[in-house]
């Protein structure tokens, strides 16, 4: 059989109101399922109507493309995972509760299992207590089942086959043989440092039963995504828009276009309606324009929290009441194909920024040039950490992975590894005769400034940069050309979460943004950005340059193709 669950025409599906979701490969089957399906009760919606009474057509579809993918002669599921993202108040545990115990009432596997896994002891509840009261509330069900308040279970007295719903963590779930789960709320699973390998555990049952299923249910995260949520999620966008072929994988993502994102359409209030495939059944149109409203007067931040949970837009910076001004305009300012190579290539001259580096911290570096041509600043990042770093911050370990493999953060085996590195970067800036100067904190660097000089970068280059009110000129010289334009950045996932992170502290007639205000959260890059936007600002002549002579694709005459400032990660 052949078959896809691509949808590269989404966007126009749902502007046109239409189906997002593959149709059943085998109708009887799904027929089947429905017919239990829509029978089950919401029994905490007004009358205690059936799924079959109350439900918007879109989850009848859901549930026809799950239980439609089952081929009744082999045994098997040909399509084995679902990705669902939607925004909150859809119905999403009720429908998950609902699903798992059509399921549980289909399975004709001898003591086979079922799992709901929840991020949390609260939103196991919010699954249990729906399927609990589906079985209590129908004579014919609760005959046929046991439910197990305490542990969260419900046995099917005949085939000894449970639905178990649980807080999942590595105990919980390891040695599962489930032959279907359904996970709930991705988006928090992807804040757990272990939530990978754990839910790799929970869904390994699949290689024994053929018939088995997972499904992925949550809604937009409220941070930036990161984690494995990030990683289903940019799976699904991929196989959905064509360019990841897995016809076993099921995409179904309520989010506006892009078109719309780049006009700032999203953030309208009548396209709501284009993400609340719900709005009229379990959404109610005037709490949701009221409380539209409301977050548009509170400010910012609430009405990012509103939008990133009723709207499902993904949030790419935290801002704050208390955020760093400049992180409003970061975004505007990213250029996808700026790279350290081509800045250097671009630049007549270069200013280095440091910052940080103890064990609890990042080490920062920040390259900023002047372009020979537009005189705009360019400015490309990296940080370093050592691996205990993810256990002294454990809730931002997923991120902190996650800026690995973009290439914006290393991970060193061995303190020392850090500053080898760094000085190895500056030295090949200096090497094309660009350095300006090279400025950090005062305080503590005497480290720093020996990786230098062993690396043949002349110390009289390097300058301390003062510090707290001291640098709230270059923040703000920073904010400005941002805002006019005037500073491009590589768009690195790393640096707008910096971005978001900082927060500004009033110390008399001066604005700063420190360490200290902005807590736990890491803002070392961010540093190291004012620190060099401190000595770019001071307009240092353009440097000489070895090579004069370009040829048509703008790189010197005789140097080589490789980028002497490698040090064996991405720039």
């Amino acid at each position: 059989m052949d078959w896809t669950t691509a949808c590269p025409d989404w966007a126009d599906r749902l502007r046109a109101g239409e189906s997002i979701i593959p149709p059943p490969i085998f109708p009887d089957e799904a027929e089947k399922a429905l017919e239990i399906f829509k029978q089950l009760r919401i029994v905490d919606a007004p009358g205690s109507p059936t799924f079959g009474e109350a439900c918007a057509p879109w989850v009848f579809e859901l549930v026809a493309s799950i239980f439609g993918s089952y081929d009744a002669e082999s045994g098997r599921r040909l399509i084995t995972e679902w990705f669902i993202c939607l925004p909150k108040k859809n119905s999403k545990s009720t429908i998950a509760a609902g699903i798992m115990m059509t399921a549980l009432i289909l399975n004709w596997r001898q003591s086979g299992e079922f799992a709901i896994l929840a991020p949390t002891i609260e939103v196991a509840g919010n699954s249990f207590t729906p399927a609990r009261d589906m079985v209590q509330r129908d004579d014919d069900l609760d005959a046929l089942m046991h439910v197990q308040g305490h542990t969260k279970t419900i046995t099917h007295r005949e085939s000894n086959a449970t639905l178990k719903v649980v807080a999942a963590d590595s105990n919980t779930v390891g040695g599962k043989k489930s032959v279907g789960t359904l996970v709930d709320e991705l988006w928090l699973f992807g804040k757990q440092a272990n939530a990978e390998n754990m839910l790799r555990e929970a869904v390994g049952g699949l290689a024994s039963r053929p018939e088995g299923f997972v499904i992925y249910l949550t809604t937009q995260s409220d941070d930036a995504p990161a984690g494995v949520f990030k990683q289903k999620l940019q799976y699904a966008r991929g196989v959905r828009d064509g360019t990841i072929h897995d016809p076993r994988f099921v995409p179904i993502i309520f989010e506006h276009p892009t078109e719309m994102v780049e006009r700032k359409e999203h953030l309208l209030a009548e396209n709501l309606a284009l993400v609340n495939p719900n709005l009229g059944y379990s959404v109610d149109r005037e709490f949701l324009m009221r409380e539209y409203r409301k977050a548009r007067e509170s400010g910012d931040e609430s009405f990012i929290g509103f939008m990133a949970k009723h709207g499902n837009v993904e949030i790419g910076l935290a801002l704050k009441s208390d955020g760093w001004p400049g992180a409003e305009f970061w975004g505007q300012q990213a250029r996808q194909m700026l790279t350290l190579e081509s800045l250097l290539e671009r630049c007549e001259v270069v200013d280095v920024g440091v910052d940080g580096g103890g064990l609890d911290d990042l080490l920062g570096l920040a390259v900023v040039g002047r372009d020979r041509e537009t005189r705009e600043w360019l400015a490309w990042c990296h940080a370093w950490a050592h691996p205990s770093v993810l256990e002294r911050r454990k809730a931002e370990a997923p991120r902190f992975r996650d800026f690995e493999k973009a290439g914006d953060l290393t991970l060193v085996k061995q303190l020392g590894e850090d500053i080898e590195d760094l000085a190895e970067i500056v030295a090949g800036i200096h090497a094309r005769e660009l350095l300006d100067k090279i400025g950090m904190d005062p305080a503590g660097i005497g480290a720093i400034i020996d990786a230098l000089v062993a690396a043949a970068v002349p110390q009289d280059k390097i300058v301390g940069v003062s510090q707290g009110w001291r640098l709230g000129g270059a923040i703000k010289t920073t904010e400005r050309a941002l805002a006019e334009g005037r500073l491009l950045h590589c768009g690195q996932a790393l640096m707008a979460w910096c971005a978001g992170n900082a927060k500004i502290e009033q110390r008399a007639n001066s604005t700063v943004v420190t360490k200290q205000a902005s807590g736990t959260a890491k803002i070392d890059p961010l540093m190291a950005l004012f620190n060099a936007v401190s000595l770019i600002a001071l307009n240092p002549p353009a440097q000489k340059r070895k090579f004069q002579m370009f040829f048509a694709g703008g790189r010197p005459a005789g140097t080589n193709q490789r980028d002497p400032a490698s040090a064996g990660f991405r720039r």
